[in-house]
């Protein structure tokens, strides 16, 4: 299984600045896998990615890729730490498929998460700790990211929160919660 780690917070959290100083602690070439698509009549979202890379080393290699995360995370090498920015981003370019399909491009990631050869250090969002969505697709978008954040914190070693610009281990300080409420012995 490949060596995981997941980064997950909230917005301005740090959680990108974490992943990013994580990658280069990996001393392993960085292949920054972005998952945005790009809009560039969208002024503000061009800014963020602009402050996103200019961050970056220059040493790093950049991907573009907004759809075929499984395929980008399959073709990497042991020689390579692939921090993949962000997973709710990636996720929201497939929001409007129906929920056969989206288990599907899950599964496909999860197989390739766990046959990769290289170091992956995934950026997730949290989401859901304010009002629930009024609307279908915010509250689909909600549901599937924090199932997919959980499923991939299971995996991973270590999974951090950031929270207000502190990296928590929740492998060190939390305990995993029972899948189920009937499995656990009272």
């Amino acid at each position: 299984m490949a060596n995981l780690i997941l980064v997950t917070g909230a917005t301005r959290s740090g959680k990108s600045e974490w992943a990013e100083n994580l990658a280069v602690q990996s001393g392993l070439a960085v292949v920054y896998v972005a998952t945005a698509a790009l809009d560039p009549t969208d002024r503000e979202w061009q800014a963020r990615i602009l402050q996103h890379q200019q961050r970056r080393p220059p040493t790093w290699i950049t991907q573009q890729v907004p759809h075929d995360l499984a395929i980008a995370i399959a073709q990497s090498s042991p020689e390579q730490c692939l921090l993949i920015d962000s997973l709710g981003t990636w996720l929201a370019n497939f929001l409007e498929t129906d929920d056969r399909t989206w288990a599907g491009i899950v599964q496909d990631l999860l197989t390739a998460i766990t046959h990769s050869p290289s170091h992956l250090i995934l950026v997730a969002e949290e989401t859901g700790w304010g009002v629930v969505p009024a609307y279908p697709l915010g509250r689909t978008f909600r549901d599937r990211l924090g199932q997919l954040t959980r499923t991939l914190a299971a995996i991973a070693n270590p999974a951090y929160l950031v929270v207000a610009g502190y990296a928590l281990n929740l492998q060190q300080l939390g305990q995993p919660v029972p899948a189920r409420l009937d499995s656990c012995q009272s």
